[in-house]
């Protein structure tokens, strides 16, 4: 039998200490904040210095991690966004000539997205000023911080992922 909301949250509640709750949802709200500003930041630096949005960067990591040509569902899936939007960012990133479409020579409902000369080439450029602007925001924090945040990270990403 299942047990339901409220009693659920009594066993839960019971089950923590006073300060945990707090604690717990002050680590939400500061990891939120982070990458907001993380994000924030990327977004702005993209767009004023490559004249592109953090979504077409994206495809383009992706494309180039895949080493080879993906379909649209390909790429909203491990994207984890829908069809509709993958459609829109790869309109533009063709038509600024960073990939192109293919037909599956099998299906002809399915089209295949890869990185042009040109998309391999100034992906690369963005990705290489990318790991230097995220290096640059992490500066102030010492390498045995990051790899004891990395860490802990994991802990609580292994935590969250086996209770969905």
């Amino acid at each position: 039998m299942t047990a339901s909301a409220p009693e659920t949250l009594n066993r839960l509640s019971r089950s923590l200490p006073k300060t945990r709750p707090k604690q717990s949802l002050r680590l939400w709200l500061r990891l939120l904040a982070c990458e907001g500003l993380v994000e924030q930041t990327v977004r702005a630096r993209l767009r004023t210095t490559f004249d592109i949005t953090l979504p077409q960067f994206d495809v383009l990591s992706e494309l180039e991690h895949a080493g080879e040509a993906l379909t649209m569902s390909q790429l909203s899936e491990n994207l984890m966004v829908s069809n509709g939007n993958v459609t829109g960012v790869v309109d533009r990133l063709e038509r600024d000539g960073y990939v192109r479409r293919a037909a599956s020579p099998t299906d002809r409902r399915v089209q295949y997205i890869e990185l042009t000369d040109h998309g391999v080439h100034a992906f690369r450029q963005m990705a290489s000023v990318h790991e230097r602007w995220i290096t640059d925001l992490f500066s102030d924090l010492t390498a045995n911080e990051i790899k004891n945040l990395i860490a802990g990270l994991n802990r609580a990403k292994r935590s969250i992922s086996s209770k969905r």
